[in-house]
């Protein structure tokens, strides 16, 4: 497989102008939810203990993230999104419903990743990941061994990594790399587990637009295997 050696992001990171809502809480709100400098500690993170971490890399909108965050609020949650819009919508979400449990990082989650300790996740979520279709663009796409190296430091044994996209060629792609590394367990018993969406995994407005466009989506979940020796990257 012709993997890069390290990942960097590519993609934009801002949009059209934020209305007045939106640029009030990316002044006012965001600061807040940012995540601090240096080593991150996860029991430091939201004044109050949790249960358990749960990171999403690429949060779009937020839409999904804001969902689980209200409905797990002993879970901490972070959301890495480089897309600034993005991270302004979730700020007003945030700020609306009161999820204290939520962090965010306005930027790739590489840094993250590194700056986590060990086995400190409990579930990942790439959700619709850009496909980067063009041959000449494929090592842009994130789904490659360096994340991947990088989530089996950070997931412990028996964390599940959630993937879903509606692009046949990333889809492969996708499979291809996490079935042949030894840190990842596909749980797909059958077609179903694999084309239906979980009932706590909420359709976002993307989707949304997909299907009704006749465009399926594939929806993979992988656990963390026990724990194996990982390069250092």
């Amino acid at each position: 497989m012709n993997e890069p050696t390290d990942y960097r992001f590519y993609g934009r990171r801002r949009g059209r102008p934020l209305n007045p809502g939106r640029r009030r809480a990316l002044d006012t709100v965001l600061p807040a939810l940012l995540l601090p400098d240096g080593p991150l500690d996860p029991a430091a993170l939201f004044g109050f203990d949790i249960e358990d971490l749960w990171l999403e890399i690429g949060f779009g909108a937020g839409e999904h993230l804001a969902w689980q965050a209200a409905r797990r609020p002993r879970v901490g949650f972070i959301g890495a999104e480089p897309y600034i819009n993005g991270a302004a919508s979730l700020a007003a979400r945030a700020d609306a419903e009161g999820l204290a449990n939520l962090r965010i990082h306005c930027d790739d989650a590489t840094p993250v990743l590194d700056r986590l300790p060990g086995r400190a996740l409990g579930r990942v979520f790439i959700l619709f990941p850009d496909p980067w279709p063009k041959a000449r663009h494929r090592h842009r796409r994130i789904v490659a061994r360096p994340l991947l190296d990088r989530l089996a430091r950070t997931m412990r044994e028996g964390a599940e990594l959630r993937v879903a996209t509606d692009h046949g060629g990333y889809l492969d792609w996708m499979l291809e790399r996490l079935t042949a590394h030894s840190a990842f367990a596909w749980t797909a018993a059958s077609a179903d587990d694999w084309r239906q969406r979980p009932a706590d995994w909420p359709e976002t407005r993307y989707e949304a637009k997909a299907r009704m466009a006749g465009v399926k989506s594939t929806y993979l979940r992988f656990i963390r295997r026990q724990a194996v020796a990982i390069p250092v990257v």
